[in-house]
């Protein structure tokens, strides 16, 4: 959801400026101005003398200007970092022993390690993120709970089935998890 809200935005913060760039682009070159530009013509100014000098006396003008024009940008760029950087690795590196070395895709591992810790006993459900880097990959993982299943105990048999696995698996030294248990939500019985 957030992902489609975050892309949505970006996409009509995108068409927005480049409908307006466009415009001006196209009056500046002469082609009439549309019903709603707010100027006559390609030699009209965007601001008037008496507009820039308006607040020439005002000592908090243009430092107000610049702050809000300062922040604007760090907050555009915030959000190109935020939208570029990846959190999850699309792949990782595998040491093979001969040198070349291979590549696993991220989503092949975790959908490897969810269907093997979604059969262990007691577990009814399991979602599995990759994080970190690609040379030292880290786990999420969610597991979904019977009611009468013991956390101790399914904590123990996924770290030492599927989380140990998929360690051996992909020849790391270590593959740290964060593991998060929670109970099938079930409607009360009834005793009669």
């Amino acid at each position: 959801m957030r992902t489609g809200v975050h892309r949505a935005l970006l996409a009509l913060a995108g068409l927005l400026l480049l409908a307006l760039g466009g415009a001006v682009l196209a009056v500046g070159l002469g082609a009439p101005p549309p019903s709603w530009w707010l100027h006559t013509g390609p030699h009209d100014v965007l601001l008037t003398r008496a507009e820039r000098t308006r607040w020439r006396d005002a000592a908090w003008w243009w430092p107000t200007v610049i702050a809000v024009l300062t922040v604007l940008v760090l907050l555009a760029l915030w959000w190109l970092t935020a939208t570029l950087r990846r959190r999850r690795p699309a792949e990782l590196l595998i040491d093979t022993g001969d040198g070349a070395g291979a590549q696993l895709r991220g989503r092949a591992l975790e959908s490897a390690l969810a269907a093997e810790a979604a059969g262990l006993e007691g577990v009814t459900h399991a979602h599995v993120v990759l994080r970190g880097r690609r040379t030292k990959p880290a786990v999420r993982v969610w597991l979904q709970l019977d009611a009468d299943t013991a956390p101790a105990e399914a904590l123990a048999a996924f770290t030492a089935g599927p989380l140990t696995h998929a360690r051996e698996s992909t020849g790391l030294a270590s593959l740290p998890a964060e593991v998060r248990l929670g109970e099938v939500k079930h409607r009360a019985e009834r005793v009669t």
